[in-house]
């Protein structure tokens, strides 16, 4: 049963015939994991926070920098030198009491990947670098869970949803993480700002949807946008059969970390 504050709280959600009280108790029910509290973690944890998930867990080794407020909406400058996590839970906690926060104060590595995201329903990626990309995206086909990618630089951002067993995973698209040195990283290249509220903003969507078993989610379509020139693009993406993680015959079959690879975005893109 809802309290009549819930039903105040949550009365946009519950006037959706889509919705509506049982939906609505699914996400308070819900348990979603983000990996990294920066740019893209920002718009979905406030978003996923207000919309009443139930459980919001977050994972995030860094400390709160003066450059990340350009863009990472969730702190503010007297947050500088606070933990990231602790920074992002105090938010999600000052918009609803109703949202337990889990702190994963830690850098995700090939040791801990598993345990971190067993408990969750859904995974959020939103990390600044390929390692961590591609280990969250192996983990989470080793272990069947469903988690959207997200990525942003300069002006151009994309997300896709993997559902494990059924779509396109991120190694099928890209097999390997690029050559070191051979991305610029946001630092070097630059983001502008909002970006990541628009990519974060769809990542917090899909999470939802699933949550509710509701509508279409990006399985299959990689989404592209661009800030300059405003323009969205949704390209169809189809298994491959020779992924070295979900193809017929693959090479990955345990956990590894990146090591080679090179940051796309310094300090939480």
């Amino acid at each position: 049963m809802f309290t009549d504050e819930q039903i105040e709280r949550y009365s946009r959600h519950i006037a959706l015939r889509e919705v509506g009280g049982k939906g609505q108790r699914k996400l308070l029910a819900g348990k979603v994991l983000i990996i990294g509290a920066g740019g893209l973690g920002s718009p979905i944890a406030l978003y996923l926070a207000a919309a009443g998930v139930g459980v919001i867990g977050i994972a995030d080794a860094d400390l709160v920098d003066l450059s990340n407020l350009q863009r990472q909406i969730i702190h503010h400058t007297s947050d500088i030198g606070k933990p990231k996590v602790l920074s992002a839970k105090e938010k999600i906690e000052a918009i609803n009491p109703d949202v337990r926060v889990n702190l994963h104060q830690t850098r995700v590595n090939a040791s801990n990947v598993l345990d971190l995201i067993r408990d969750y329903d859904f995974v959020i990626e939103g990390t600044d670098n390929f390692a961590a990309k591609f280990l969250i995206n192996d983990a989470c086909v080793l272990a069947g869970k469903p988690y959207s990618h997200g990525g942003i630089l300069q002006f151009v951002g994309q997300t896709l949803t993997v559902k494990p067993g059924e779509s396109t995973c991120y190694r099928c698209l890209f097999p390997t993480p690029p050559p070191s040195n051979s991305t610029p990283t946001c630092a070097q290249a630059g983001v502008i700002g909002v970006l990541p509220g628009v990519i974060g903003s769809i990542q917090a969507t899909e999470a939802i949807k699933y949550l509710l078993g509701l509508g279409n989610l990006l399985t299959g379509r990689l989404l592209t946008y661009d800030a300059e020139e405003m323009e969205f693009a949704t390209v169809p993406v189809a298994r491959n059969p020779d992924c070295p993680i979900c193809g017929e015959n693959p090479s990955i079959t345990a956990l590894r970390d990146e090591t080679e690879a090179e940051n796309i975005c310094q300090a939480n893109n």
